[in-house]
Parts: structure tokens; sequence; C-alpha cells
């Protein structure tokens, strides 16, 4: 089930949330420096994550899923946001460039399936990339942060699971060192504790960030089975098939 919008635009408005924004950010920017003039869409909850790319895109829009509620995005500015069926967004084919997934993934009730609607917006040579708690990190237990909920995945998992739905990782990253916690005198060594963390025990970060592209050799869509879904079948399989439908109808 996914987090309440609301309960996450709370955490963010904390001194611990904006730590954690900026943090995530600072990943994200480095992975995407650039990105004048391209079409970009956020997925679950990416309001704090979007403004890193707001000012050169030339689309920029973030959805939420129903079940987590509208998430309005950007503040005191004309609304770029919408919500609907995670399974069906309301998008044609090959729409963006680029995709991010923050708070979505890991509430999802089928991440294959999300995955999939995913890889159909984004264009052949567009970008994804995936945000997820850790599963060995403290954060994934820490119930007063959005991180706390929702399906945890280790770095192999999630690598598994963007290549069977067609995508090629081609980065993966951890972030989120620092005690999920909102003591001040914690939140003040906040950077130091991520440097520490990262040299000391890098296996037990907070988040696990993944960058993926499409891999669209070897597939090809196939019929749609209702409105608004999209099935992925191997081409291989796909031609036998035909080749079988074309032996039978000779004899």
């Amino acid at each position: 089930m996914a987090i309440d919008a609301r309960d996450v635009a709370g955490f963010y408005a904390t001194p611990l949330g904006r730590k954690v924004a900026a943090r995530l950010g600072a990943s994200l920017a480095g992975l995407w420096p650039e990105a004048r003039g391209l079409d970009i869409l956020g997925l679950g909850f990416t309001g704090p994550y979007l403004p890193l790319w707001a000012g050169g895109a030339r689309r920029t829009i973030a959805f939420s899923p129903a079940a987590m509620g509208p998430a309005p995005w950007p503040a005191g500015r004309p609304g770029l946001a919408c919500t609907g069926d995670e399974d069906s967004l309301p998008f044609p084919d090959l729409s963006f460039d680029r995709l991010l997934i923050v708070h979505g993934l890991e509430h999802a009730d089928s991440a294959r399936r999300y995955l999939r609607e995913a890889w159909r917006l984004l264009r052949d040579d567009g970008r994804l990339i995936v945000v997820t708690p850790s599963r060995r990190g403290l954060w994934a237990y820490a119930e007063k942060t959005p991180f706390g909920h929702g399906e945890p995945y280790s770095e192999r998992q999630i690598a598994r699971l963007l290549t069977s739905a067609f995508f090629q990782v081609e980065a993966q990253r951890d972030a989120l060192y620092a005690l999920p916690v909102s003591w001040p005198p914690l939140l003040g060594l906040f950077g130091a504790t991520e440097a520490l963390g990262a040299r000391l025990a890098p296996h037990f970060a907070g988040v696990t960030i993944a960058e993926a592209s499409k891999a669209v050799h070897g597939i090809m869509p196939a019929r749609a089975k209702r409105a608004g879904r999209r099935v992925f079948a191997d081409i291989t399989g796909s031609l036998h098939r035909q080749a079988r439908v074309r032996h039978d109808a000779s004899r």
C-alpha cells in the first residue's frame, strides 16, 4: 500500500527531510547533470527532486498513484502534477526522455507491471532512475520517514527486477548513511556521517539508486489485452509461433 502523499510532504518539510532531499538531489544531479530540452516524468513522490531539471527541461510532470493521493507540484505555480492508475498512465507511448521514480516502486501492487508501463513511456534513447529503500539499511525500518514503508530492495534485487522488465542497468549508487533521526546534534553531523558511512560501511546505505536504459533489442510489443495496458513478448518466441501457425495452415 502506498504511503499518503500528505505524510511524505510533511516529512520533506522537516529539517531531516530537507537534509535527505539535498543528499539525494546531489546524487541524482550527478547522474543527470543536463536535461535541456528534454521531457521528464516523475513517478511516485518526486516534488523535492524535479526542480533539479525544471529550469532547462522542455516539460516536467509529476505523477502520483491514486493510492498515494494527489501531490501538488510545483508550489505556488500552475500545477504540473496529476494522479491516476499506476498500471495505465495517461500518456502516449514514447512520451518522455527521462523517468524518475522515487517513493513509487516499493509501493506498487506489481513492480513488474509498474516498470513495464515506465518502459512504454520512455523513448528508446531515454533513461530511467529508480530510488528505493535499501534492504540492509536502517531507513527501511524508520516508519516515521517515507523510506520505512513498502518493499525494500537490495542492489542485486533491483538490478534483476529492471532486467526482467527489459531495462539495462547503467549505474548504481547508494546514499543515506546517516541515522534516520531528527535529533539536532546528529542532524548537524549529517554530511560528515554520509562521507564516513560511504567509506566504512558501504553496504549499509539507506537507499539504493539505479539508473537504467531501455533494452530494445530482442523484444517487441504484443497486442494489448485491454485498453491502457501493454504486454511485451520475446521476439524469438513470437517468430517461432508465427512459423508454427503458417506450417499448420499449409498442412
